[in-house]
């Protein structure tokens, strides 16, 4: 099986446990959590994902580091992929996870290209204004980039958008370089 669908089905088992328990969104905090520790500290990941080293000691090591600030179960699931050797895909498993917990919460990340950073005001709006196109919560995520001069450009999972001052130019450009003009109009007699 390719990582992304086992990544997904211990994504979808991890997300039905948590909706027996009514606990989708703490339970993705947990696993985001996991999945965090594994991006910042380099240490715990090669601990984690080396062959060499003992399951028991990996396992000991998650207990003794996320017991206490984990719920019991988000606990047993890193137990679980360290017992199938799948540890190594947490971060992805994390990932699906909190694609499905959008879905479930009628949640859209959206990609928001701007010339400039906004204030807070203008991501209120510009999050306000998303939600209400797309009929669901966007949630933005802004990157600046100065050579698209002025408006935005927004990326959806399935559209894009572009309102750049940049994009408009240039077609501007092609229309004036495609454009017929009238004879004499150059002053040519």
């Amino acid at each position: 099986m390719r990582d992304e669908t086992v990544s997904r089905n211990y994504a979808e088992t991890l997300f039905e446990l948590a909706r027996r328990n009514n606990a989708i969104e703490e339970f993705g905090a947990g696993l985001e959590a996991v999945a965090k520790q594994l991006d910042e500290e380099p240490r715990f990941r090669m601990f984690l994902e080396t062959p060499r080293i003992d399951d028991d000691d990996r396992k000991a090591l998650v207990r003794k580091v996320f017991s206490d600030a984990l719920p019991t179960l988000v606990v047993n699931f890193v137990l679980v992929t360290i017992d199938k050797r799948r540890q190594r895909l947490l971060r992805s498993i994390s990932s699906e996870y909190q694609a499905l917990l959008d879905e479930h919460l009628g949640r859209e990340h959206v990609d928001v290209t701007l010339a400039r950073t906004p204030d807070e005001a203008t991501r209120t709006v510009i999050a306000e204004r998303l939600t209400k196109a797309l009929g669901k919560k966007a949630i933005p995520h802004i990157r600046v980039k100065p050579e698209i001069i002025g408006g935005l450009i927004v990326r959806t999972t399935d559209t894009i958008f572009d309102g750049s001052v940049r994009r408009r130019l240039e077609g501007m450009r092609r229309r004036l370089l495609r454009a017929e003009l009238p004879s004499g109009a150059l002053g040519e007699t």
